[in-house]
């Protein structure tokens, strides 16, 4: 099995297919490559794929820290330099989509178009505050009531309950210290860096976009010609970025929509190409 060596540890990443515009497919919090199994397949047909799964994760577990947005997208950089893939397009799901946007903020030269899979931003104001407000809220619950609760919302009636129960199982074993330490990073990160770095974003970008969390902070689904603060947000920072609408899917869209996501991906490499 390939490994990438960074911090004295391994990333595991799937590797496959030749050409380009490489394509580099990033999951999200208590996630794993897998869930990009579909694009993996189907892009590798045409073009050099890559699938990591990111420190704490999946076959990456010997790390001990380092569980935060700009951590992820310096391995996302070690990683295409490393492999000789840069500079590539980089395609995030849910927490992925704040790795590749870091990857692209501080290492711009290794990106050449980003795809971002039902984003969000899930905090504005102090990013100190929006921190210290997750950190308690994980304490209150415990970390199994956290990620229990946040992965149970991320499906419809319709999903496939195999899939479904898959997900919810691995995302239960998310270790505690990756948890507890990405969470808050991630929407510290949200507050602190992410408009700044949709403005500053100088790439071919693609948003797709099925469900949303609402004001209760619940997670729904799209509706069709519905809009939402986060595609507002993206169309006023990136006005050239190409915004889709996925519905009747959960937050898992690049699976419950598979063949669509690959469509719109495909779109957005003959743009770079």
């Amino acid at each position: 099995m390939p490994y990438f060596d960074v911090d004295g540890e391994r990333i595991f990443y799937e590797d496959r297919g030749a050409g380009g515009p490489p394509l580099v497919l990033v999951h999200g919090l208590g996630c794993a490559c897998a869930d990009w199994r579909h694009q993996a397949e189907y892009f590798a047909r045409s073009r050099r794929v890559v699938c990591p799964d990111l420190r704490g994760h999946g076959r990456s577990r010997g790390f001990h820290d380092g569980f935060d947005i700009e951590t992820y997208g310096a391995d996302l950089a070690a990683l295409v330099d490393g492999l000789g893939v840069a500079p590539a397009v980089l395609a995030g799901h849910s927490m992925g989509c704040r790795a590749v946007l870091e990857c692209a903020r501080s290492y711009p030269e290794r990106v050449a178009g980003l795809v971002l899979v039902d984003g969000s931003r899930l905090a504005e104001g102090p990013p100190e505050d929006a921190y210290r407000a997750t950190r308690a809220h994980i304490d209150a619950v415990g970390h199994e009531g956290f990620v229990g609760g946040l992965f149970a919302q991320m499906f419809t009636e319709a999903s496939d309950p195999c899939v479904r129960d898959s997900i919810l199982a691995r995302a239960a074993e998310l270790p505690a210290g990756v948890g507890e330490s990405l969470a808050p990073s991630m929407v510290a990160w949200d507050a602190a860096l992410m408009e700044e770095t949709l403005q500053g974003l100088g790439v071919p970008l693609l948003v797709v976009q099925s469900t949303y969390l609402n004001m209760d902070r619940e997670r729904v689904c799209l509706e069709p010609g519905e809009t939402i603060p986060w595609m507002q947000l993206v169309a006023r920072c990136v006005p050239d970025a190409r915004i889709e609408t996925i519905t009747g899917v959960g937050h898992f869209t690049m699976i419950e929509a598979a063949e669509r996501v690959d469509a719109l991906i495909e779109s957005l490499l003959e743009a770079v190409d």
